[in-house]
C-alpha cells in the first residue's frame, strides 16, 4: 500500500526525535507529556521554517551554481544554439544586400528579426550576454582548483596504510638484505620510476609511501585555463578583426583607405587600416598544359608588387603567393583570386573617347570564361545627342567552338584571346543614386541595339580590331588584355593566440587522459630469521590496467636493488604482513584498516578526489 505524504513525514520524524519541535505537553490535555511516536495532524505545533538567506548568502549561493561544471556545460551548449540565427538570417556587417533582400521578402518577420538582432546576432544583447557568463563561468570553475593543485604539488605523498593486504594490488616478498638497505633500495627505485618518495619510520621498521601522476592534474587544468584563452582569442577577434577587398589591374596602385567591400567589427573600423600604398606590377601565373589528365590545373599564381608601409616610407618589392602574403605591421595582404581585364576603347557619334581602360571581367569556369560590362554614361551619338551605351558580354581566353556550336574557352591561359559583347542603350540607372555591381548590367530601361536585320547586333573582336555601333553611336576597340589580382586585406589579432590556446588545450587532454594516477608503498619489516620481509601495494585513481605492472616492476626492480634475492607470495595472494606496531601509533593505523578494502585505501582515494575536484 503506497504512503501518503503525511505519512512519509510521520516516520522521518520518528526516526530523527530529536530534530521534532520541544513541547513538553499536547495541547488537548494540559499537564500529560507528549509522547514520541507517529501523531495526527491535530494539535501537531507548525514545522520550524527556514530563514531566508541574507543578501552576502545569497550572492554566495549564486555564484556557485554559476561556476559548477554543470552550468558551464549549459552554457557551452546555449552559445552554440545561439549562434544558428547566425547561419540562419544574413549578418549586416557581412552581407547588408541580403539583409535589404531578406526583409522586402518578408515584410511581416523582417521588422520582428531586427527587433530580436537576428541580423546582428554575434553582436546582439543575449548573444553577448551568454558568452560573458560562459567567461566567468568558466574561470570560476578553474581558478579555485588552482590553487587546490599547487597545494597538492608540495604536500608529501599520503602515508603509509597498515593494511597493505586490504589494497587492490599487493605483493609480498623475502629478502636477505637488511631492512636499512631495503628502504634505501625502494626509494631510489621508486624515484627512478618518477614517483615522488618519502621515507617514513615505523616502529620495527619502515616504509617508502610514493605517489606520481599529478600532473594528469595539470593537464585537465591546462585544458580549461586554455578553453578560457581560446574564448578571449575569439572575442578579441570578432571584436576588433577587419576585412577588406580590392580588386587591383596590372599597373594600377590601391592604398589603405579605398576598398570594394569591407568588413570589420565593432571594434574596429575603416581607419585603423595601415597608410599603405601597393602598384601590381604583374601577375606570374601559369597552368598545366602536358598532362592531358591535368591540362588547365593552376601551377604557379603569385603578384609582384611594390609595397610603401607608409607615407614617407621607403618602396619595397614583394611577391604575394597563396598562403604567403605580405604583411604590413599587423595586416595581411593576401591574394584571393585572379582574372583577365580586357582593354576596350569606346568613341562616340562625334569621336570623343569616352571611355578607354582595363575593364575587369569575372571568371565563371576553370577555363576562365568571364563575363563583364562596359558602362558609358556620358556619350553622344552623330546628331550630338545625349546618349548612354551599355556594353555586356563574354571574355574568352582561348575561343573555340563548343559542342552546342557557340562559342567557349578550351584553356585557361591567353591562346586565342576572344571577346564577344552585345550593345545597349537608355537609362543605365547611374544617376539614380541608388548602388548599382559594376560587374552587372540592369536590363530595366533598356534597349538592345539591332543590326540593319534587325537582329540583335554582335560584337566579335580579336585584340587590336575594331567595329562601329550601328545607327552612329560610335565604335568599339578591342586593344589588349591585362590581368588582375584580388587583394584581401585583413586583420584578425587573435588568431596566432588562439592557435597557441588551442595547442596547449590539446596537450592538456592528453595528458589528463593518458597520464596514470597511481600511488605506491613499500613497507619492510625485519624477519624472525634475519633478512626483510617486504610488501609492496599500490592504488590507481579509477580503472588502471597497468597498476598490477607497476607493483610487479617495483618488487622486481627492487630485489633487484637490494642484491639479495628472495621468494615472492603469488600475484594477487594476500599476503601475510607483519604484525601492526603497538603503541598509539599503531592503534591509529589499526583503525585505518578497518573496513572493506581498509580505510587506508578509502583516504588515498579521497585525497585524490579533493586534489582533483573542483
Amino acid at each position: 500500500m503506497a504512503r501518503t505524504d503525511e505519512t512519509h513525514l510521520d516516520d522521518l520524524r520518528d526516526a530523527y526525535p530529536d530534530a521534532q519541535p520541544d513541547r513538553s505537553e499536547r495541547p488537548d490535555e494540559p499537564g500529560r507529556p507528549a509522547p514520541r511516536g507517529r501523531r495526527g495532524r491535530r494539535g501537531r505545533a507548525p514545522a520550524p521554517q527556514a530563514a531566508p538567506l541574507a543578501p552576502l548568502e545569497l550572492a554566495r549561493y549564486c555564484w556557485r551554481q554559476l561556476t559548477s561544471m554543470r552550468t558551464a556545460l549549459f552554457l557551452l551548449m546555449l552559445l552554440a544554439v545561439a549562434a544558428v540565427p547566425g547561419s540562419t538570417f544574413p549578418q549586416q556587417n557581412n552581407d547588408p544586400a541580403g539583409v535589404a533582400r531578406w526583409l522586402d521578402e518578408h515584410p511581416t518577420a523582417g521588422p520582428w528579426v531586427e527587433r530580436l538582432q537576428g541580423f546582428h546576432v554575434y553582436s546582439s544583447v543575449w548573444f553577448s550576454a551568454i558568452y560573458l557568463l560562459l567567461f566567468i563561468s568558466l574561470i570560476g570553475c578553474v581558478v579555485p582548483r588552482v590553487g587546490v593543485h599547487a597545494r597538492a604539488l608540495r604536500s608529501q605523498p599520503p602515508r603509509t596504510p597498515a593494511r597493505l593486504d586490504r589494497l587492490p594490488e599487493h605483493r609480498a616478498a623475502h629478502l636477505d638484505a637488511e631492512p636499512e638497505r631495503v628502504l634505501r633500495a625502494a626509494r631510489s627505485v621508486l624515484r627512478g620510476r618518477r614517483f615522488r618518495v618519502q621515507v617514513r619510520e615505523e616502529a620495527g621498521g619502515g616504509s617508502v609511501a610514493a605517489e606520481r601522476g599529478h600532473h594528469r592534474e595539470t593537464g585537465n587544468l591546462l585544458f580549461h585555463l586554455s578553453l578560457v584563452g581560446l574564448l578571449v582569442s575569439v572575442a578579441s577577434s570578432s571584436l576588433f578583426s577587419y576585412s577588406g577587398q580590392r580588386l587591383v589591374v596590372e599597373g594600377q596602385t590601391m592604398v589603405g583607405t579605398t576598398f570594394d567591400s569591407f568588413t570589420s567589427g565593432v571594434g574596429a573600423d575603416p581607419s585603423d587600416v595601415p597608410p599603405f600604398s601597393m602598384r601590381l606590377d604583374s601577375m606570374d601565373v601559369a597552368f598545366e598544359a602536358q598532362q592531358t589528365s591535368q591540362i588547365g590545373e593552376p601551377r604557379r599564381f603569385a603578384a609582384n608588387v611594390t609595397l610603401t608601409d607608409g607615407p614617407g616610407e621607403e618602396a619595397r618589392t614583394e611577391t604575394i603567393r597563396v598562403n604567403h602574403p605580405a604583411r604590413v605591421g599587423g595586416t595581411q595582404l593576401s591574394l584571393s583570386g585572379n582574372g583577365y581585364a580586357p582593354v576596350v576603347v569606346v568613341r562616340d557619334g562625334s569621336g570623343n573617347v569616352v571611355q578607354d581602360g582595363a575593364t575587369p571581367f569575372l571568371p565563371q569556369t576553370g577555363n576562365y570564361d568571364s563575363t563583364g560590362v562596359v558602362k558609358v554614361p556620358d556619350a553622344l551619338d552623330a546628331a550630338g545627342e545625349p546618349v548612354q551605351i551599355g556594353l555586356q558580354g563574354v571574355f574568352l581566353p582561348s575561343a573555340t567552338v563548343g559542342a552546342d556550336g557557340n562559342p567557349v574557352s578550351g584553356f585557361p591561359d591567353l591562346a586565342n584571346p576572344v571577346l564577344v559583347m552585345q550593345a545597349f542603350t537608355g537609362d543605365l540607372g547611374l544617376d539614380d543614386g541608388v548602388p548599382q555591381n559594376v560587374y552587372e548590367l540592369d536590363g530595366t530601361g533598356l534597349t538592345q541595339v539591332l543590326d540593319a536585320q534587325g537582329r540583335p547586333f554582335a560584337i566579335q573582336l580579336a585584340p587590336g580590331e575594331s567595329v562601329d555601333l550601328p545607327g552612329g553611336l560610335g565604335s568599339v576597340s578591342f586593344e589588349g588584355v591585362k590581368r588582375y589580382a584580388s587583394i584581401d586585406v585583413r586583420r584578425t589579432p587573435g588568431q596566432t593566440p588562439a592557435l597557441v590556446f588551442s595547442l596547449l588545450a590539446t596537450t592538456g587532454l592528453v595528458l589528463s587522459l593518458f597520464l596514470p594516477r597511481r600511488r605506491a608503498w613499500v613497507r619492510v619489516r625485519p624477519a624472525a630469521g634475519g633478512g626483510s620481509d617486504v610488501v609492496v601495494a599500490g592504488l590507481a585513481r579509477g580503472d588502471d590496467a597497468g597498476l598490477a605492472f607497476e607493483v610487479d616492476g617495483v618488487l622486481h626492480r627492487l630485489r633487484a636493488a637490494a642484491g639479495a634475492a628472495g621468494a615472492a607470495a603469488p600475484a594477487g595472494a594476500a599476503a601475510s604482513p607483519p604484525p601492526a606496531p603497538v603503541g598509539d601509533d599503531g592503534d591509529e593505523h589499526d583503525g585505518e584498516a578497518r573496513g572493506a578494502g581498509g580505510r587506508g585505501a578509502d583516504e588515498a582515494r579521497a585525497g585524490a578526489r579533493t586534489e582533483e575536484g573542483r
